[in-house]
């Protein structure tokens, strides 16, 4: 939240309409916890109307043996080519703050959307 209430200041924006986020599954983040502790840090700031979107992110390893990416299993990070178990984790263990919705305050009577993106590992 302190995130993007300082992107909203720094674009001067009157409301934030929704934030999307990327959780890998190794991130250690619940999104069913995350959405109801959501709905209580965001009371009473420039995102108290504003919407959560989550995406899951696919947990991607690199295999040391054949040097290929490929997606990989939780509890099976082994690698999609050669089937080799020497792989390192490229993603899957992130919280993404990817997308922010603003609204601008303007000075005609329209607003127009804005968007912009930001990473947290």
């Amino acid at each position: 939240m302190e995130q993007v209430e300082n992107l909203a200041r720094e674009e001067q924006a009157a409301q934030v309409m929704a934030i999307h986020l990327g959780i890998g599954p190794l991130s250690g983040v619940e999104p069913q916890l995350l959405e109801q502790a959501f709905s209580i840090a965001r009371a009473g700031s420039i995102a108290a109307d504003a919407e959560l979107i989550i995406k899951s992110m696919p947990i991607q390893v690199s295999c040391k043996q054949c040097g290929q990416q490929s997606e990989a299993l939780p509890n099976r990070l082994l690698c999609g080519h050669c089937g080799d178990w020497r792989t390192s984790l490229v993603s899957g263990d992130e919280l993404q703050l990817q997308h922010v919705e603003l609204v601008r305050q303007a000075a005609e009577p329209e607003t127009a959307p804005l968007a912009a993106a930001s990473t947290i590992n």
